[in-house]
């Protein structure tokens, strides 16, 4: 599926079944084909679109705002009826921006720990150095322990695997992905305002700070419930992508056809 942003530039995503449009945004370093486990058990019910994000394009210009990427949502939700978002990680916070910008063009979303800023900003900087030096592995491992919150041993395995040179431009538009999230600031009373409902969905083993964002934006969101995933993290799309293809279905089910 294509669609063309108002600054020309052309959206991509991948479109599959039919009913109700569900409109997915994946979080850091993925691509289309990130929640593709999860999809494949809704779209014998509902229309499923994964969008590439912006960000994750290498074959776009960088660097890329925020901004720039509400323009690729908003093309794609343009051609689908009132679709409800899913966004995870940094796709939650992405997708809670597509909702300012057009707050009527959706009908409910879930945000699966969105690292919305809520104090400090989350700061890249070791990670930016270790990357300067030519060592994306190093920069990946940093990013892991020091921003995203991971555990050494799983960030050093991460950073290992992506250590690889060919690997450096989607470390570069990860930690561009966070300064993205940090230029915006703490938006809760703007986010405050979104009347559609919504499903926050954390996993029990995810980094502490995680939780701590849901909070905040359980507190400030007016239109919402809470999901806690038992045994899962942050990763719960390729770990348990039926439980969570299943929670999605029913909160569009349940509370987006009854609002």
């Amino acid at each position: 599926m294509r669609a063309t942003a108002i600054d020309r530039s052309v959206a991509q995503a991948v479109d599959e079944g039919h009913g109700r449009p569900i409109l997915v945004i994946h979080g850091g370093m993925g691509d289309s084909s990130a929640w593709s486990r999860v999809t494949d058990r809704l779209r014998d019910r509902f229309r499923t679109v994964r969008l590439h994000r912006r960000q994750y394009r290498l074959d776009l210009p960088r660097p890329i705002s925020m901004a720039d990427e509400v323009e690729h949502v908003t093309a794609i939700a343009a051609e689908l009826d009132h679709p409800v978002l899913v966004g995870h990680s940094s796709g939650g916070v992405l997708a809670l921006e597509a909702l300012l910008a057009e707050p009527e063009s959706y009908a409910g979303a879930v945000l699966y720990e969105p690292p919305v800023v809520i104090g400090e900003p989350l700061d890249a900087d070791r990670a930016r150095a270790a990357l300067a030096d030519g060592k994306p592995g190093k920069a990946l491992t940093i990013f892991l322990r020091e921003v995203v919150g991971v555990s050494p041993a799983t960030a050093s395995v991460a950073g290992l695997v992506m250590g690889h040179t060919h690997y450096r431009d989607r470390v570069i538009r990860q930690l561009d992905d966070s300064d993205a999230i940090d230029a915006l600031g703490n938006r809760l009373p703007l986010y405050a305002k979104l009347e559609v409902p919504m499903l926050l969905i954390g996993g029990d083993r995810s980094p502490r700070h995680l939780a701590e964002r849901l909070d905040a934006l359980e507190r400030a969101l007016p239109r919402t419930r809470r999901l806690l995933m038992h045994g899962q993290g942050h990763n719960a799309e390729r770990q348990a992508p039926e439980r969570l293809a299943a929670a999605i279905a029913k909160f569009v089910d349940e509370d987006v056809a009854g609002s």
